[in-house]
């Protein structure tokens, strides 16, 4: 069985410049912890994977460009962050965390314009992939409908509208 623990510290909204000190009521109306870690298990159980522990962050742009800076030496806020440590601890998996800038997200959102749910989801399955060993680099494939796509992205996408439409077939997930 996975594990996922939603973590939200001290979160300042820089636009709105509001703290909210990790209360959840105060957080963006579309960020539902419950619903973010039922997501997260099933992108797990799509992927195949079991007796993974980890926690996903939510932070603000100031957070997660310390973070950029600090460990990427890129000095400006990003979306997602993804931490892999890769441990084994005992029967348990323990493959990293991830860390998602909720300015971020609604950023993305309105560039992409597609709903902030569909663009935190997005985030929390690209940080997975990337706990699971993928990476941007590679081959990258051509689509008719998207042109040249990197694999890690269309994995991506392809879990985004398994989980979406649940095309769950019994305890799998079609593929």
């Amino acid at each position: 069985m996975n594990a996922v623990e939603i973590v939200i510290p001290d979160y300042q909204d820089e636009k709105a410049g509001k703290e909210t000190g990790g209360k959840d009521a105060l957080l963006p109306p579309w960020l539902k912890k419950a619903e973010m870690e039922v997501f997260i298990l099933d992108v797990l159980a799509y992927l195949g994977k079991d007796n993974w522990d980890f926690s996903v962050v939510f932070c603000g742009n100031a957070t997660i460009r310390a973070l950029n800076r600090q460990f990427r030496d890129m000095d400006e806020p990003t979306d997602v962050l993804s931490f892999t440590l890769g441990e084994m601890d005992g029967e348990r998996f323990l493959p990293g965390d991830i860390v998602v800038s909720l300015e971020m997200v609604e950023e993305n959102a309105g560039y992409f314009h597609v709903p902030v749910e569909e663009e935190v989801r997005r985030l929390l399955i690209h940080g997975v992939l990337h706990l699971n060993g993928m990476d941007h680099g590679g081959h990258v494939a051509k689509t008719p409908e998207h042109g040249e796509t990197e694999p890690m992205l269309q994995l991506q996408e392809n879990i985004l509208k398994a989980l979406v439409k649940n095309e769950k077939k019994g305890n799998k997930w079609e593929k």
